[in-house]
Order: C-alpha cells, then structure tokens, then sequence
C-alpha cells in the first residue's frame, strides 16, 4: 500500500480506534441531523415571512374585517397546523374570533398574545438543537482527536526508531475527528444566528401588528 492510500481519508476512518470510530459516526449523525434541520426551517421561515407579508397586504388594504377574519378562517381550517399557514394570519384570527364573542379589547388581546407564543414557539422549534451542535460538536471532535493522538503514541512504545511515517497515520486520523466536528458545527452555528435574526424580525412584525390592530379594535368596537 502506498503512502497516498495510506493516509486517504477512508483509510484512516476504517483504521482509527473503536473510540473515535464512534465519535465520527456520532459527529457525522449531528451533522447530517443539522443540515435536515437547516433545510426544513429556511423552508418553514420563508413560506412565514411571505404569508405574513401578503396578509399585511390584504389586512392593510382597506377591506372588511368580517371577510377577511372568513377567509382566515377556511384557510387555517384547511391546513390544520402546518407551519406554512400564515402565522400573522392566525393571531389576527384569535384576536378577531375573542372580540366578536366577548366584545372585550383585553380578551382580543389576551387571545392574540397566546396565539402570538404559540407560533413562536413553532417558530423557534428545534433552534436549541442546532445550537447544542453548534457548541457541542467542536469538543466531540476534540475528544476523538485527544484519544486518537494518545493511541498514535501508544503505538510508539513497540517501535525501536519513532520516524515521521510511523506516526503521521495515528495523528492523522484523529485530525479526522477534528474536521468532522467543525463541518458539523459551523453550519449550525450561522443557520442558527441567521434564523434567529429571521425570526426576531418577524416577532418585531406581529408584535406591532397585534398593537395596530387592538386599536382598530377600540376606534370600530361596536361596530363589528
């Protein structure tokens, strides 16, 4: 075997200690986790922010409160909860739905609060997962390279000349180790800053939405 394929990457995988075999697999599962994740909320975040741009849109409009508290209603009622259903639209509804049955603005806006919490923490779902591999991985990755390095030292004691070659194998798979926990971690710390930031903008939106909209509610009252 030459030295290439000594030192392939594969090689060094299938040759390191059973300890940071499981810490790759460990790592490679983090990641692979991750990247799902990151996938599904840019997804999830996406179809939020350009729902809530468009009922801003229609509620802003000028039309009547009736139709589109209607219309809010068919399509909440046709996609359940899922996340694309837009989230401005639903706290628009549970505010809307609390004032035509109690005629109270503090129970509107009591409801709409609720609703508020509710989508944000469907919003913020699984963001703490990405930052626990955002933090986590890096030491993971460190600990297999640790152990890896003291095995590639070990291996030393029964050799009578310690040469380059004899221990550049040993450090280099645990080097693995250490690169396989920064791709698991630097995607998940930016997804986590940037979706946090996508989300702290849209909670900046529906919190003044639900103040704009409690005042509608004072200056109309009785006239829903």
């Amino acid at each position: 075997m030459n030295p290439t394929e000594d030192l392939s990457i594969l090689t060094l995988v299938l040759n390191a200690s059973i300890l940071v075999q499981a810490v790759m697999v460990l790592l490679l599962s983090l990641s692979v986790a991750s990247w799902t994740i990151i996938f599904r909320k840019g997804s999830n975040l996406r179809a939020a922010r350009r729902e809530t741009e468009r009922f801003e849109r229609d509620f802003w409009a000028g039309g009547d409160l009736q139709t589109l508290f209607e219309a809010a209603q068919r399509k909440m009622s046709s996609a359940g909860t899922q996340i694309n259903a837009a989230v401005l639209e639903r706290i628009f509804a549970a505010g809307m739905q609390e004032f035509l049955k109690a005629k109270e603005i503090d129970a509107a806006r009591r409801a709409m609060k609720a609703a508020y919490q509710r989508e944000m923490d469907r919003l913020e779902a699984n963001l703490p997962f990405l930052a626990s591999v955002g933090s986590v991985s890096p030491y993971i990755g460190l600990l297999g390279t640790v152990w890896g390095i003291m095995h590639a030292f070990r291996g030393l004691a029964n050799v009578q000349q310690a040469t380059l070659a004899s221990v550049a194998p040993g450090i280099a798979e645990a080097l693995v180790a250490t690169a396989i926990g920064l791709f698991a971690a630097i995607p998940a710390v930016v997804a986590y800053n940037r979706y946090s930031t996508d989300i702290d903008r849209l909670s900046i939106h529906f919190e003044s939405f639900i103040e704009e909209f409690t005042n509608i509610l004072q200056r109309q009252g009785a006239r829903l």
